[in-house]
């Protein structure tokens, strides 16, 4: 399996992901131009954010994106990893933590990074047990939102 981060041949298929994720999770059909358009705009725009993508010879079986806070108390940028998706037949393989640890590397590697943040539905106790698993812990903030 090989882990990198994500090239603009590869938006397709990171659109596809976010709508299966959004069905799966959440019950919502994306409209696919929207969601092609805005995965295309973080390949134009690098200051949106950044995709991983994990492949097992050479099909694309499950993609992050990395986006940027600025965190003014620690005078660095916290990478929040978002729209985790894993193909199902590759689920509980340890793909999410391939992924993850490529982010961990690069949060290690980069002084201007203070850590890692991920927000998870309230309800996802699979995911929040994998979380736990590989060392983040989900005991200091809520997040919440006004959505337009």
């Amino acid at each position: 399996m090989q882990i990198r981060l994500a090239n603009d041949e590869e938006i397709f298929s990171i659109a596809g992901f976010q709508l299966k994720m959004a069905k799966e999770t959440e019950n919502i059909e994306l409209d696919r131009t929207t969601v092609e358009n805005g995965v295309r705009s973080v390949f134009q725009d690098k200051h949106k954010g950044t995709y991983v993508v994990a492949l097992e010879q050479d099909t694309v079986i499950g993609s992050l994106l990395i986006t940027y806070e600025w965190s003014d108390w620690r005078n660095s940028v916290v990478l929040w990893i978002q729209s985790v998706y894993v193909i199902p037949e590759y689920r509980s393989q340890g793909v999410f933590r391939l992924l993850y640890n490529y982010v961990k590397k690069i949060a290690n590697e980069d002084k201007n990074v203070s850590g890692i943040r991920l927000y998870v539905d309230k309800t996802n106790k699979n995911a929040m047990k994998v979380y736990k698993t590989i060392g983040m812990n989900g005991e200091h903030y809520h997040v919440f939102e006004w959505m337009k």
